[in-house]
């Protein structure tokens, strides 16, 4: 065995209390896991109407964020810290889109607000948005992201900025060519396959259901990986990780969601840098080898830390955000089955062969639900930036190490780029409308600027792969007063993990 210091060691009572205080903690881990599956988050248990809107419509004293430079003729950002200690935390979390609403009702697009014990801007509306993620000037940097999530993603393509960023993410696309996500589309067929034709008939949670089966396809596709209980054991730290970037309470306490991410970061760190030499030595097929493998016109290629660094931001940024795409299309076609019916006949227009990259780009009716789901209930709801310098947004003055937050759910809800925004209508991306075009940034649930996500085309495929074979297989439906609640206690998803009616076609 090994000590901490990677050397030598051997047992001793320590270490074997170090062992017992771990399973205890994975055994605290697994327990609030399991109750996540069956009990809504504190900020999502149902309350008296009128107590939400007492909570809702809560105002406190507006203040100015920094007074401008005297002599110029910049505006100061105005906005409130909100309740004692935890500012507005708990607000975004159980209200989203409706707090962010009332938000941008008083104070415009440029406002601040205390959240997360910090003051942070946030910049909503296509005018706002482009100013910081164009960043003419390289006034806002990455750096806003180290606060949520650097302890768990660290050094992810994510959290990288200007040169260092774009050298990356050069070497990078090299694992996703249109030949390597041909690759990935025939490795996810039969897993997805098989995996929906295993769901339960009657009322699954679609929500977790997805869950494990992106997980699954990530392990798969990503990693290589075909043993079960390796992946469970990958998975619970990915989700772990990835639920520790929002915890109120930062601190390893045991069974909290920090200490939780710590210990999944920890997990991840030693899988992929104990299977990285095997992958360096054999080209495979999975995204894994394929970062071994990666080299930039230039002859740059990844280090063994940045390999282990990018697959776990990979990891996350794939599983996380398709299972909230799938579940938010799941549930628009559940309340609209004229679009279900429709989508479905095109699916079948294919056959029962496994559907290829092209296959996939044909769903047409597919990809208009699925840019609708996308504005509806983008899955990252918010970007984090930091200012490297004192700037200006739309006439307002951010002094240098401002934290920011680019909302692009506002953007997906503007009025002025957008008809009837908030109705499910995926029509508005057909080629006789195209609203998505009204603006550069009035639609971006991929982000925009350098920073756009560099795998939205692999997301988009596993998206439509998984629809696919649930429109092929099943039929489902939801009561038709039932309307989801949203938990945006980390990323927007169905409080009640979306139960829904499933039966076999």
């Amino acid at each position: 065995m090994t000590d901490v210091t990677g050397k030598p060691g051997t047992p001793t009572a320590g270490s074997a209390l170090g062992k017992v205080a771990h399973a205890g903690s994975d055994n605290i881990t697994r327990l609030s896991e399991n109750l996540r599956t069956r009990i809504p988050p504190l900020t999502a248990i149902p309350l008296p109407r009128k107590v939400d809107e007492r909570w809702l419509g809560a105002r406190w004293p507006i203040r100015e964020l920094a007074a401008p430079p005297p002599g110029s003729t910049l505006k100061p950002v105005l906005g409130d810290d909100g309740p004692p200690l935890i500012g507005h935390t708990l607000d975004g979390m159980r209200f989203g889109l409706d707090f962010s609403l009332r938000r941008f009702a008083q104070f415009g697009p440029v406002s601040w607000m205390g959240v997360f014990g910090q003051r942070i801007v946030t910049l909503s509306g296509p005018e706002a948005t482009q100013t910081a993620l164009v960043n003419k000037d390289k006034a806002f940097s990455q750096e806003g992201w180290k606060f949520f999530i650097e302890r768990f993603f660290e050094r992810g393509l994510m959290l990288l900025d200007f040169g260092e960023h774009h050298l990356h993410r050069r070497i990078m696309q090299e694992a996703f060519t249109r030949d390597r996500l041909r690759g990935y589309v025939a490795q996810m067929g039969p897993a997805l396959r098989e995996g929906v034709a295993a769901l339960p008939a009657g009322r699954p949670q679609l929500y977790w259901a997805f869950k494990q089966l992106t997980l699954d396809v990530a392990t798969q596709v990503f990693m290589g990986m075909r043993s079960a209980a390796d992946a469970e054991r990958i998975n619970r730290a990915f989700v772990a990780a990835v639920r520790a970037g929002t915890a109120v309470v930062r601190y390893p306490v045991p069974g909290g969601r920090w200490a939780a991410g710590l210990r999944g970061r920890r997990t991840l760190e030693r899988y992929f840098g104990e299977n990285l030499a095997a992958k360096r030595d054999a080209d495979g097929d999975d995204l894994f080898s394929a970062l071994c493998h990666a080299v930039s016109e230039d002859g740059d290629r990844f280090s063994d830390a940045d390999i282990v660094n990018h697959m776990i931001f990979l990891m996350m940024a794939a599983h996380d955000t398709t299972t909230i795409t799938a579940s938010a299309m799941a549930y628009y076609l559940a309340k609209h089955p004229e679009w279900q019916d429709r989508a479905r006949e095109e699916s079948l227009r294919l056959g029962d062969d496994l559907p290829d990259l092209e296959a996939l780009e044909s769903l047409e009716t597919l990809d208009l639900v699925m840019k609708e789901a996308l504005r509806l209930r983008a899955p990252v709801p918010s970007l984090a930036r930091k200012t490297t310098k004192d700037t200006s947004v739309l006439g307002h003055y951010l002094p240098e190490g401002t934290m920011v937050a680019v909302s692009p759910t506002l953007n997906h809800y503007s009025p002025e780029h957008w008809t009837d925004p908030l109705r499910f209508d995926p029509e508005r991306f057909g080629p006789d409308r195209r609203e998505d075009k009204s603006h550069r940034f009035a639609w971006m649930p991929f982000g925009g600027g350098a920073h756009k996500c560099i795998g939205l085309q692999f997301g988009g495929l596993e998206v439509k792969a998984l629809m696919h074979e649930l429109l092929r297989a099943h039929r489902w439906s939801v009561p038709e007063d039932y309307v989801a609640k949203w938990d945006y206690v980390s990323l927007p998803v169905p409080a009640d993990g979306l139960p829904a009616r499933l039966a076999y076609r």
